[in-house]
């Protein structure tokens, strides 16, 4: 195990990264952390409140002595690794990454409202505070379970722009003969739970109940 190629990968891309285009030279940063298993290169911009919005982390596997970038596979469900072979690889990657932050759909935003005890809420003169979430939706809908013309349910990963998050949303819909019902519902969470949560649903699939179960197909 050594960090040598870490190391000096580090110490050039700066200097690949100031000529990487006129926008990023100007907002984009560089943090390096290496106190963690998998050193890692963490890109962000400085927003007006001082806070940090981070839009790539490039990760170097000291074992394997290669960095990458994590993904996720909506059709196995498990995470995925990029492999950047060189520092032409890496830098491509942060560029691609800076710019589809810049050009993040502004209708992806999903709306809260903070938790009221029920017991106090009066309508008259309670305020619900709503708190916007911007969200990088990394994947379309994608279908989880099917029946034409009556049920529907999809999932979409996305990550929050302000805290990296990760958020998966589920929409479930239900046609009648003189509507459409929908629902839909959000789960966010950090990156070192995703492994766990993936980890646990794959372990108890056995013991879980399908729709078609539970519906007369």
């Amino acid at each position: 195990m050594t960090t040598e190629w870490f190391d000096r990968v580090t110490e050039e891309l700066q200097d690949h990264l100031n000529s990487i285009c006129e926008e990023y030279d100007q907002v984009g940063h560089m943090n390096i952390n290496r106190a963690s298993k998998h050193p890692r290169i963490e890109f962000f911009v400085s927003t007006e409140d001082e806070e940090r919005d981070y839009f790539c982390t490039i990760l170097f596997d000291p074992y394997n002595e290669e960095f990458y970038v994590e993904s996720f596979d909506v059709e196995l469900l498990q995470p995925t690794r990029i492999i950047l072979d060189d520092i032409t690889d890496i830098v491509e990657a942060v560029h691609e990454s800076f710019h589809e932050f810049l050009t993040d759909d502004s209708d992806s935003e999903l709306y809260y409202l903070d938790d009221n005890d029920d017991d106090d809420f009066e309508d008259d003169t309670d305020e619900i505070t709503v708190e916007e979430i911007d969200v990088e939706w990394e994947t379309p809908e994608v279908t989880a379970f099917l029946i034409d013309d009556e049920m529907e349910v999809t999932y979409q990963f996305g990550v929050d722009s302000a805290n990296g998050d990760g958020v998966l949303r589920r929409v479930s819909r239900i046609w009648t003969d003189d509507e459409e019902l929908e629902d839909e519902s959000t789960f966010t969470f950090k990156k070192d739970e995703a492994s766990t949560i993936i980890a646990m649903i794959a372990s108890h699939m056995d013991r879980m109940v399908g729709y078609d179960e539970i519906i007369d197909l």
